[in-house]
This record gives C-alpha cells, sequence and structure tokens, in this order.
C-alpha cells in the first residue's frame, strides 16, 4: 500500500501541492489525471523520494525514502533515464545486483525483454535507443524486482501500440497479483477500462475523486467538467 498524508510542496512561494491526502490499496489501481501542470508529476516524484516535502508518506508502512520502502517499490518516470553506456543486457544485470536479485533473474529478465520486443536490443547502450525503446527498457528494470508498489508517470508516451498493450496487460496482472499500481496521466483512454480509483488534479490539490462503477457523471465528462468548465466533447487527450 502507497499512503500519502497530508504532502504539500513548495517552490518558493509557488504551491505544487496543497494538502494532498490519499492512498493505493493492495490489488488497486489509482489514477491521477489532470492537465499538464496540475501537480501530477510533482506527487510523484514526492513519493518516489525525489523531492523534499511537508508531510508524510509510508510505503507498505515504511518511510518512503528509507531501504525497506525503496525495495517496495517500482517508479518508471516520465522522461526514461537509462544509462548511455550500458547495454539493455547490461541495464538488467545493474538492477538485478542493485536489489540482490536471487539466481534465477536472468529468465525473469529474458521474458520481460522479449514482452517488450527488446530481446534482439539485448546488446544495443542506451545512447543508440530511441525514446520509445528506452521507456520500454525503463519499464522491463522496474518490474524485474517484483516490487509490490508500482508508479508509472505518463507511461504510454512514446510506446507503439504493441506495447502499449502489453503494458496494459502488466498493469492488471499486477493488480491481480495483489500490487498498489499508481499511475499518472493526461490521456484518459489510456487507462478507462481500468482504473480503480481516479483523482483529478487541477492548480496542486485534488478538484475530484471518483471510484469505479460509481453511478452518476461519467469520469470523462467529470474531467472535463472540472478542466475545462464543459461536458465531454470527444475523448480526453
Amino acid at each position: 500500500m502507497i499512503q500519502i498524508n497530508h504532502v504539500t510542496k513548495r517552490y518558493g512561494k509557488v504551491v505544487a501541492n496543497s494538502d494532498i491526502s490519499f492512498a493505493v490499496g493492495d490489488g488497486k489501481i489509482a489514477v491521477l489525471l489532470g492537465p499538464n501542470g496540475a501537480g501530477k508529476s510533482t506527487i510523484i516524484k514526492c513519493i518516489t523520494g525525489l523531492l523534499r516535502f511537508q508531510g508524510e508518506i509510508t510505503v507498505d508502512g515504511y518511510g518512503n525514502k528509507s531501504i525497506d520502502a525503496k525495495r517496495r517499490l517500482g517508479y518508471v518516470p516520465e522522461m526514461p533515464a537509462v544509462y548511455d553506456l550500458l547495454t539493455v543486457g547490461e541495464h538488467m544485470e545493474f538492477i538485478a545486483r542493485a536489489y540482490s536479485l536471487p539466481d534465477g533473474w536472468e529468465e525473469y529478465a529474458g521474458a520481460l525483454l522479449a514482452r517488450f520486443e527488446l530481446a534482439d536490443k539485448k546488446n544495443k547502450l542506451g545512447k543508440e535507443l530511441s525514446k520509445g525503446m528506452q521507456q520500454k527498457v525503463s519499464i522491463c528494470c522496474a518490474l524485474l524486482p517484483r516490487p509490490k508498489n508500482l508508479i508509472f508517470d505518463e507511461p504510454m508516451v512514446g510506446l507503439d501500440p504493441h506495447a502499449i498493450k502489453e503494458l496494459k496487460e502488466v498493469m492488471k496482472e499486477l493488480r491481480a497479483d495483489g500490487c498498489s499500481v499508481l499511475i499518472s496521466t493526461h490521456m484518459l483512454d489510456s487507462v478507462e477500462d481500468f482504473w480503480d480509483t481516479a483523482h483529478i488534479m487541477m492548480n496542486g490539490s485534488f478538484a475530484a475523486t471518483k471510484e469505479s462503477g460509481d453511478d452518476g457523471e461519467s469520469l470523462e465528462d467529470l474531467f472535463f467538467t472540472i478542466t475545462e468548465g464543459r461536458p465531454a466533447e470527444g475523448g480526453v487527450q
């Protein structure tokens, strides 16, 4: 479980996140929706320990900056951060060594690379990969330690249709395995068929929260009503 309690993040006088509280339970997929600049990436960077903040964040009960929390958390950033001079295969080995993974990790690493069509790129350097391929390497690295909590920041951007399809299936499998999954996106159609809880952000705060299966206004209509003050006309981009 990922628990966020009264988190505020300021950049000088600018409040990027204002008193945010929510949780992502085991076996649940939560989505952060909102236009660019709404504060989605900021709260994710707070959760992953990349930013200082006021408030409390725990991962399976451990403070988010602790080693115990980091071992339980997988993170796919918005911009893939691969090492220029490591091959795809060496990226996987680096993660295996960093997490002290037991023998047998190579088989799972190979399955991940094959699933995301990277098996034939195993010996390519990071700097030789396209942005989409770098994103797929980042996803495989996050999944390799089999963390029970996963965070994806705009994960579909730059991916080809096959990778998008596989990533959606992976997210559903993670939920079925009891993992906590948090996805930040501004593209509602990329997650519309498998979310459990959706939080719509505006100006650094939660403007609304909707549970899957709730009656009343659709998530798409609610999104447009909040972000643009009008009902939906076509898909969210």
